[in-house]
């Protein structure tokens, strides 16, 4: 099993942390936020390992673009990531019940 080195951007981290915000000052529920770090961390760590792994999106622009998602384990969000060699790319972070390809693909 090949190994990745998983780099986040600076706007898919902007992305998690708003949504963590969202959880902890709006809905003042520093426990939902703290486990969807903590599952944002795992999911980093399962990405690290599987990255070649997982399909690719439907949407035919990010497929061309070579884009793929991995969803959380435990909460419904998602990261869109590309490979480059062995490295991993994340450049996204959306809920998964957001039409995520369409906004991100309008943004490339």
């Amino acid at each position: 099993m090949d190994s990745f080195n998983v780099i986040i951007s600076p706007k898919a981290l902007s992305q998690l942390n708003s949504y963590i915000d969202y959880l902890q000052y709006t809905l003042l529920n520093d426990q939902a936020a703290r486990n969807v770090w903590l599952d944002a961390l795992e999911t980093k760590d399962r990405l690290s390992k599987a990255a070649g792994s997982l399909k690719f999106c439907n949407h035919p622009q990010l497929q061309k673009d070579g884009y793929r998602i991995i969803n959380f384990m435990r909460h419904r969000y998602l990261m869109l990531y590309r490979i480059e060699n062995t490295t991993v790319y994340v450049d996204a972070v959306y809920h998964q019940l957001q039409d995520y390809e369409n906004l991100f693909a309008d943004k490339l």
